[in-house]
């Protein structure tokens, strides 16, 4: 089983599209696709139904998805680039910064 660079759960910067600059909680990831969705990031407009859940149907404003590749991980505050090590024979997530990795699970 590979590791994922990005986990849900981790803060985020994105770093391209409308949403350029924006931090949030990564609430959900689609690893097959290569997609997440960060929390009040990439709004987008969503029209409802009426149905017995949902009498008055209505439009709905959710998060959309974005590409993994359009985010980075923030550790400390500052977005850092992700890679693996070796650490008591486990294979763990370190943060690349300008002082060295630094282990972040």
């Amino acid at each position: 089983m590979s590791m994922s660079k990005i986990k849900v759960g981790d803060t985020v910067r994105i770093i391209a599209g409308k949403d350029k600059g924006r931090e949030g909680k990564v609430l959900k990831i689609d690893h097959k696709n290569h997609r997440l969705v960060v929390e009040g990031a990439n709004m987008i407009t969503k029209h409802n139904k009426q149905s017995a859940k949902n009498p008055n149907g209505g439009i709905l404003k959710v998060e959309g998805t974005i590409d993994v590749s359009n985010v980075m991980l923030l550790h400390g505050g500052k977005p850092v680039r992700v890679g693996f090590s070796e650490k008591d024979g486990k294979k763990v997530r370190v943060a690349k910064t300008e002082n060295g990795p630094v282990v972040i699970d």
